[in-house]
């Protein structure tokens, strides 16, 4: 059983991405826990808290993980594997949350709406410098633009969610891997 906080967490992001920010009352998420409107704001200041809490966690947890691979000794493509397991754990582990990234962040105010930005233009600078480093080391293909790859990888990851949602019993471990490899090697058979 989760503790309220973490239950009214839960309810929030699934409401929020079902029915979006904007069409959901603090009455809609205390009637998904089960509890009063009111004891919603033992735990949260306001609906606007909540989704700030909903959208910074996983925002930090991706800075957080990017910092951990920069960090690490491997290679350029070992470190795209990382980040890529480490989208796909954090899209099975919140995968309602998760999803809010791509759309919801429209609804943050103030600080939190700046953090927001600056959170994610670091994690996709960062993202951008491991693609370089390995076109520059050799191990990715120089000729390819950087952009279109940057791209094409995180706009795969960001709508994993909306996808891992509809079939949650898929193996974790194997879908790092598969998706690592598609991402990473294509679908082109190559030329034996």
């Amino acid at each position: 059983m989760f503790d309220r906080k973490t239950e009214i967490r839960r309810t929030a992001a699934r409401l929020f991405r079902k029915k979006g920010y904007g069409a959901v009352s603090v009455r809609d998420i205390a009637e998904g826990v089960g509890i009063k409107a009111a004891s919603i704001y033992n735990h949260f200041a306001s609906k606007q808290d909540l989704l700030c809490d909903l959208l910074l966690t996983p925002a930090r947890l991706f800075t957080a993980g990017m910092q951990a691979v920069k960090l690490s000794a491997l290679d350029s493509p070992a470190q795209l594997r990382a980040l890529i397991q480490l989208h796909v754990r954090l899209a099975v582990e919140s995968t309602d949350a998760v999803a809010l990234l791509t759309a919801e962040w429209t609804h943050l105010e103030g600080e939190a709406r700046s953090e927001f930005f600056r959170l994610r233009e670091e994690y996709e600078n960062d993202f951008t410098a491991i693609i370089e480093r390995g076109k520059a080391e050799g191990f990715l293909k120089s000729e390819a633009d950087t952009e279109i790859i940057v791209f094409s990888l995180l706009s795969t990851l960001r709508w994993l969610p909306s996808w891992y949602g509809r079939r949650k019993n898929l193996n974790v471990s194997k879908l790092e891997g598969e998706i690592s490899k598609t991402l990473l090697e294509g679908i082109v058979k190559p030329n034996e």
